[in-house]
């Protein structure tokens, strides 16, 4: 007796389709299982005939055979229990066969038969639907599943409530598709940038960085509001839209966290301590799994205390910030994890953070200074849009009431407004390159000498120069132009506080 059952492996944010084949024939009772399992796959048998023995079902006193199919792709985890059971029920002529074929099944069992959780439930989702088949997830799987679901995906808490399913005694319902709260509502909890009291100068970077999707880095002595400034970017970036909503679910699916209708058009932010590793940041493991900066899909990657991160773990952002994805290769395969970020750095300007402060003296050696800041490539350096000196407040600032400054929902509107001008060259300005940058950028002669003298005199390298030329583009959309005007270049070079000749490698004193 044959039996066929539809499932889906889990590789990255990728689910390929896997077919399980059971086969029962004569000779001692055994049951094995071949197609590339690894252990949690191997393991199921045990759970799959404790299940269906608990459940009241028969375990077939036979030679068992199932075979994941293609044999060349790896198997892990407990997903592939349920297709396995059902294939056995199948055989043994306990369930109907031909009710498996229109649909696909995913899930781990308990040994009582019940359905356990599980991870990147929602690649499996949308892969189901391009086989035009339906997918029986987990119930505890549902939330995350009525996300993608158009009533094509089925949720079950037990073994026994499938088997009624396929036996048409006890039909499931399909899962209705959860309604998203819009982008306006999901940022209403989120910090406003009203609450920033003065550093004029900081928050129209901050517009500038959301508007364009640039990187910003963040300078300093301690305590002037770098890291208030960064978690209010989230505020004033513009909803996800619904693909964009939908691949940011689906790695935090692979990633295990929880992903559900709240929040669902926010741009994710993520803020890693200096103490995380290459692993960590970039993702990584025997079984590869999403880093933060995968975490950061679609939304802002924080990195406060910049220097403090290893050098390594530092330079293993350079690739993924140039080119939005990130490959981890492994013996047996290659897995890839989108990887589309916005960075925004936080840093002081030396050891103790008071280098170049109007009042407080410096404690540091310059040979600690400069240690301190060649901890920052100047490739790296490179890589961030906009340099911008967060600097002390005098006290008639500090007196200003909390609220008194711009709200997140008027900045919010203009960087929609300039996005929106974005969307109709097709890129966001931040990815503008060769002739798109070209055909955006168009400088007129005084424009022209004015970035040649630039680049003679503060030594700055062609990526530097094309960053520049995007974030004049951005500050022209924000202003409504079509042409870029002399006064964009020069507020673009003046977002350019850490490029030098000398120092290459760090910064210089404030």
């Amino acid at each position: 007796m044959l039996a066929i059952v539809h499932s889906r492996a889990c590789i990255g944010v990728s689910a390929p389709a896997v077919t399980v084949e059971v086969h029962l024939s004569g000779g001692l009772p055994a049951l094995s299982i071949v197609g590339l399992p690894e252990t949690g796959v191997r393991e199921s048998k045990e759970r799959v005939r404790s299940a269906l023995l608990n459940a009241g079902f028969e375990f077939p006193a036979r030679r068992i055979t199932i075979n994941l199919a293609p044999a060349d792709l790896p198997k892990e985890g407990g997903r592939f229990d349920l297709p396995i059971a059902l294939g056995i029920l199948a055989a043994s002529g306990q369930i109907p066969a031909d009710s498996l074929g229109a649909c696909e099944f995913v899930g781990e069992l308990s040994l009582d038969g019940a359905l356990r959780p599980l991870k990147g439930v929602l690649p499996s989702v949308l892969a189901a639907r391009n086989d035009s088949r339906a997918l029986l997830v987990p119930l505890a799987n549902a939330d995350e599943a009525a996300l993608a679901s158009q009533e094509d995906v089925l949720a079950a808490g037990h073994l026994l409530a499938v088997c009624e399913h396929l036996a048409g005694r006890a039909r499931l319902v399909p899962l209705a598709r959860a309604s998203a709260r819009s982008g306006l509502d999901a940022a209403r909890d989120l910090p406003d940038l009203s609450d920033v009291r003065g550093q004029s100068v900081p928050r129209r970077a901050l517009e500038v960085a959301a508007a364009g999707n640039h990187n910003l880095l963040f300078f300093g002595p301690p305590g002037t509001g770098k890291s208030m400034l960064a978690s209010r970017l989230p505020g004033i970036l513009p909803p996800l839209t619904d693909e964009a909503a939908m691949e940011v679910a689906s790695v935090h699916s692979v990633a295990g966290l929880a992903s559900g209708v709240e929040g669902w058009c926010r741009p994710p932010f993520r803020a890693p301590h200096h103490t995380a590793s290459a692993v960590a940041m970039v993702g990584g493991g025997s079984s590869p799994r999403p880093g933060e900066i995968s975490l950061a899909h679609r939304g802002v990657l924080f990195l406060d205390e910049l220097p403090e991160f290893e050098r390594r773990v530092l330079e293993v952002l350079r690739e993924p910030m140039e080119t939005g994805e990130i490959a981890i290769s492994r013996a047996a395969r290659q897995v890839r994890f989108p990887a589309c970020f916005q960075v925004v750095g936080a840093m002081n300007p030396c050891p103790c953070g008071f280098n170049g402060h109007p009042t407080v003296e410096c404690q540091c050696t310059p040979q600690q200074v400069l240690r301190y800041r060649s901890k920052i490539s100047g490739p790296l350096l490179d890589r961030f849009d906009l340099h911008v000196e967060v600097p002390v407040q005098s006290g008639d600032l500090l007196m200003r009431p909390v609220g008194e400054g711009e709200s997140s929902a008027l900045v919010a509107a203009r960087v929609a407004d300039a996005r929106a001008r974005q969307d109709g060259r097709g890129h966001l300005n931040s990815a503008l390159s060769g002739r798109a940058l070209q055909e955006a950028c168009r400088l007129d002669e005084p424009g022209e000498r004015l970035l040649s003298g630039a680049m003679e005199k503060l030594g700055l390298s062609a990526r530097a120069l094309h960053r520049i030329l995007r974030v004049a583009r951005t500050l022209a959309d924000l202003d409504g132009c079509h042409a870029l005007a002399q006064s964009h270049l020069m507020e673009a070079l003046g977002y350019r506080q850490l490029d030098r000749q000398q120092g290459r490698s760090g910064l210089v004193s404030s």
